[in-house]
């Protein structure tokens, strides 16, 4: 237990002394030390993946930092703006720029009650496809959210169900399965209030977390 605060310290601590407004991918990619860099990584990972992404985390966080930091950043820079360019995507950057969040609304891409994907979202998962294709040296978690509608029974096949749907789809276009998770966290992370139309639209959601993954991690160690 006390390993597990020290931890936290050590992410909240780091999170606010890197949350450097206007500054890009590349700089902040290159603005923190090594070690503090693995307790970010694990910490996020952790985050996302309810415990199951922590591995994907700490791996990303052995680079954060120096020369490779930046690499990794200007990187993840170029995919971004890529990302930008897709029709129902909110595009951010996250992990002090080493890694991108990328949310699809789920009435964008299911109707209601629905896990099946809607014929006007193949044209923006295509285009996703297409700039993970490009980007190889990635890793891709895919997570699924509901509102509090409902109880768990219903909402986690649900989120399970729909995040499946966006993995199936991704691989269809040519993804590598091999380089994605999927799993649905039902109505357990909400980023908006339930008790309004609006906030429920907003729960109701698809994430996905694009991470460098090793190769992306050596080739930055050594300069490429």
């Amino acid at each position: 237990m006390k390993n597990l605060s020290f931890l936290a310290a050590v992410v909240l601590g780091c999170l606010i002394i890197l949350s450097s407004c206007g500054a890009n991918n590349t700089v902040k990619g290159g603005g923190i030390g090594a070690g503090a860099g693995a307790a970010l990584g694990a910490g996020l990972g952790a985050i996302i993946g309810g415990g199951k992404g922590a591995a994907w985390g700490a791996g990303l966080g052995t680079v954060v930092g120096g020369s490779a930091g930046a690499i990794i950043g200007n990187k993840m820079d170029k995919q971004k703006k890529e990302l930008e360019k897709i029709n129902g995507a909110q595009v951010e950057s996250i992990n002090d720029g080493q890694a991108i969040k990328v949310t699809f609304e789920s009435g964008i891409l299911f109707d209601t009650n629905s896990s099946t994907l809607n014929t006007t979202s193949q044209s923006s998962l295509t285009s996703f496809a297409q700039s993970l294709n490009n980007n190889p040296d990635t890793n891709v978690q895919i997570y699924g959210h509901t509102d509090s509608s409902g109880n768990d029974q219903i909402n986690i096949p649900l989120s399970e169900k729909r995040a499946q749907s966006v993995y199936n789809f991704l691989q269809l276009k040519g993804v590598a399965g091999s380089r994605m998770v999927s799993q649905g966290m039902g109505s357990s992370q909400p980023v908006a209030d339930n008790s309004t139309r609006q906030g429920k639209a907003q729960n109701r959601r698809v994430e996905v977390y694009i991470l460098p993954n090793d190769k992306m991690i050596r080739d930055a160690q050594q300069g490429k």
